[in-house]
């Protein structure tokens, strides 16, 4: 079943490809939801194959999709799509959906680093176990994912790891706010930071993107007045947008490097000719958008 916010994410925006991921092979950590959904439904509508390693194989409680319904929906978008029902904190899970990712598609191009946990709470206040669990599923999950996909991503001609993680800021202000979920976050862009520079001779490019905005997302609207807060942000789409900008690459001309970029949605979407913003936004003034923590 979709719901009214995933069909939301795949709504027609103002960006124009020029670019394909046809016959592609992305592999992504979470995704039966939200903006991970978002990306993999815009990559499916060029005819890429998707596979999508998620817990959720029974409808949650709180939160609409699964990982199956995320592959109907990847499906009926063009894309050819593979779900697995799995842990990003397990090595036998990663290591079986890498494999299954071969096996069935002959390879891997992409690996999108997507699954991710949140607290916002301060330190007094943050429980452990969430502490763990931020750390497990965002920093070593992404380092896992990562590692475990390098020999196939070293055979490919498109090789690119993409990470849904922030730019590094040493201010201290987020910090300051929320230290438990900053380094779980930092954590995942210093894993693009390190990769990036590792793998230069290997021809895998290795980057993060980062929305400027809040992005309207179940975690979100669970979260306390979050149902409020959703209606001054944008939906996935921008960011569903970016990503395959970035993954095409033919967006991007005389951005820098290839590699080693710490992209925000807005960034990457102007160098590819969108100008105007508005239709990602569920209502609100652009002026009266959420900025997103981080930026």
């Amino acid at each position: 079943m979709t719901s009214s916010n995933d069909a939301r994410s795949t709504a027609a925006g103002p960006y124009q490809a020029t670019g394909s991921l046809r016959g592609r092979t992305i592999l992504m950590s979470g995704g039966s939801r939200g903006i991970g959904l978002a990306i993999a439904t815009r990559a499916a509508q060029d005819g890429a194959n998707i596979v999508l390693m998620a817990k959720t194989g029974q409808p949650h409680a709180k939160l609409a999709g699964t990982v199956f319904s995320a592959a109907e929906q990847v499906e009926a978008a063009g894309g050819h799509a593979l779900a697995i029902v799995g842990d990003v904190r397990s090595d036998e899970d990663v290591a079986g959906a890498v494999a299954a990712a071969v096996e069935r598609f002959g390879g891997i191009d992409i690996v999108l680093n997507n699954a991710s946990a949140i607290d916002l709470s301060t330190t007094d206040d943050v429980d452990m176990k969430r502490y763990d669990l931020m750390q497990d599923i965002n920093v070593r999950g992404t380092f896992l994912l990562s590692k475990l996909s390098l020999p196939a991503l070293r055979k490919s001609a498109h090789a690119h790891i993409l990470t849904l993680s922030p730019p590094l800021n040493l201010d201290p202000h987020w910090a300051g706010r929320h230290l438990a979920y900053t380094m779980a976050k930092y954590g995942m862009s210093l894993t693009t930071l390190g990769l990036a520079e590792e793998l230069k001779a290997d021809g895998i490019n290795v980057n993060s993107l980062w929305p400027c905005t809040l992005i309207d997302t179940a975690a979100i609207r669970n979260m306390p007045g979050g149902e409020e807060i959703v209606q001054a942000a944008r939906g996935p789409q921008i960011m569903a947008d970016a990503a395959h900008a970035v993954l095409t690459g033919g967006n991007l001309a005389g951005a820098g490097a290839p590699s080693g970029n710490f992209y925000t949605d807005e960034q990457v979407l102007r160098a590819a000719g969108v100008t105007d913003f508005r239709p990602y936004s569920l209502g609100a003034a652009e002026d009266r958008l959420v900025p997103d923590i981080f930026l």
